[in-house]
């Protein structure tokens, strides 16, 4: 468990897996650790060879794909919320939040960036998610880089490229670089170089592996490479993770019989601390650095980082205070109350949606309003937001309303779980259209 003082603490789980065009298994409980005593505050899962054959992938880009829906519906019901996906053919990175936490992570942005063919294909390349949590800048870095033993320095100078053109709209943080925490993983393709098959896979066994590392190509890249000196990783005391025969623990035995390799990876990177009170505390590390041997359906096996963050809390208290007024049905029109509890870029495109407890995600909502189209009445406490009935579902149940910020790409407050009532009798639905598709389907439409 790597611990960075920032004062309150919150744990991280990160999953990286090449899971090799293979379709998802039943049960990712040992991969979520969903036994532990303690759970998550958050989820990062970044895999790669996510199987992107044309039709599967037109059909991702309308429906979820079939890990990105195994992992929402196993961690809903524990009350975490999808926050961010992206996902560029093969490469996928989902960003995975408790409740508790979703009205303080703020700024969400995703990208990506192709190396693959000459920068026009995105079989090799990464993927990032950037985010305020409680007022600090974080980013997520998935990537696949250029395969095969001798392009180690290739790998390196693929990176560099990704930190250097990936930008977001942030004042604080427009580049990786300028993040207060950095994760770079993913499959890295990093390979043990000079030694011969006989000798590592001796050392395999022995379960020495402090002797494979000296020929680690990504830490004999370290040594030279400036880029790589500002990230740091945990010991490699597990068994490479690559290559695996399918639905086996038994190394290549193909006619290729390719020498194992740690090519899967998590490093990160914590900016030194600047003169402001927000980031003084002492750093310390103690790592929980893994791979589970459970799962067979690829030749690499995931690899598990568990992370405690902690981090003196910016804000505290959420943007918005709202709640739902009175009864709610499809029988009545319903009133939203809502009162800012500090500024914030409010926008005409703002919503109030009214999600199911236990939602999935912030798209998973049974209905939304404008905030400004539908607002009836203001004060300086609080303003109302009307709601037909004829927009409220016929089938009821324990539902919260939550404000989405267009300007802050963020959940901002969320209301108490209330009762939505059933329904007797015939109910017009109007459809809708996502006050979101539109920013997501284009950002598909672009990782094409």
């Amino acid at each position: 468990m790597t611990v960075f003082s920032f004062f309150h603490a919150h744990r991280l789980h990160m999953v990286t897996w090449n899971v090799a065009t293979a379709d998802p298994p039943d049960d990712v409980t040992s991969l979520l650790h969903l036994n532990s005593q303690k759970s998550p505050d958050l989820y990062v899962i970044g895999l790669q060879e996510v199987y992107s054959g044309p039709l599967r992938f037109v059909s991702d880009i309308v429906f979820d794909d079939p890990w990105s829906h195994l992992f929402m519906s196993t961690l809903a019901p524990r009350k975490y919320v999808k926050m961010s996906s992206i996902r560029m053919q093969g490469l996928l990175l989902l960003f995975f939040s408790k409740l508790e936490h979703v009205p303080f992570i703020r700024d969400i942005q995703a990208t990506y960036t192709r190396t693959g063919i000459f920068g026009y294909w995105g079989n090799k390349g990464g993927v990032s998610i950037h985010l305020s949590f409680y007022g600090h800048m974080l980013c997520f870095l998935n990537c696949h880089l250029t395969a095969h033993m001798k392009y180690a320095t290739e790998r390196v100078d693929e990176f560099e490229y990704i930190m250097d053109t990936q930008t977001f709209e942030c004042e604080k943080a427009p580049r990786i670089a300028d993040h207060r925490l950095v994760f770079w993983f993913g499959d890295l393709n990093f390979r043990i170089q000079d030694h011969g098959m006989h000798f590592v896979r001796t050392c395999i066994n022995n379960q020495t592996y402090n002797l494979l590392w000296s020929k680690d190509q990504l830490i004999m890249m370290k040594k030279k490479e400036q880029i790589l000196q500002e990230f740091e990783e945990g010991p490699l005391d597990f068994q490479p993770t690559y290559k695996f025969d399918l639905n086996s623990d038994t190394y290549d035995s193909s006619g290729k019989k390719r020498k194992p390799a740690w090519t899967d990876r998590i490093l990160w990177r914590l900016r030194p601390k600047s003169s402001t009170p927000d980031e003084q505390g002492e750093d310390t590390v103690d790592d929980s650095y893994t791979s589970n041997m459970e799962y067979g359906i690829s030749d690499h096996k995931p690899v598990i980082g568990t992370f405690t963050l902690e981090l003196r809390k910016i804000f505290e208290i959420p943007l918005v205070r709202l709640q739902a007024e009175g009864d709610w049905s499809a029988d009545i029109d319903a009133m939203v109350h809502y009162t800012p509890l500090q500024p914030f870029p409010s926008s005409t495109w703002d919503w109030i949606g009214l999600y199911k407890v236990g939602f999935t995600s912030m798209t998973d909502y049974l209905t939304y309003t404008w905030v400004k189209d539908d607002e009836v009445a203001f004060s300086e406490e609080v303003i109302q937001v009307y709601v037909s009935k004829e927009e409220i579902p016929v089938r009821g149940g324990d539902c919260v309303l939550c404000y989405y910020s267009s300007v802050l790409r963020c959940i901002v407050g969320i209301s108490e779980p209330f009762k939505v009532g059933n329904t007797v009798g015939t109910h017009i639905l109007y459809a809708q259209i996502s006050p979101i598709m539109d920013v997501n389907f284009s950002l598909h439409l672009q990782a094409l």
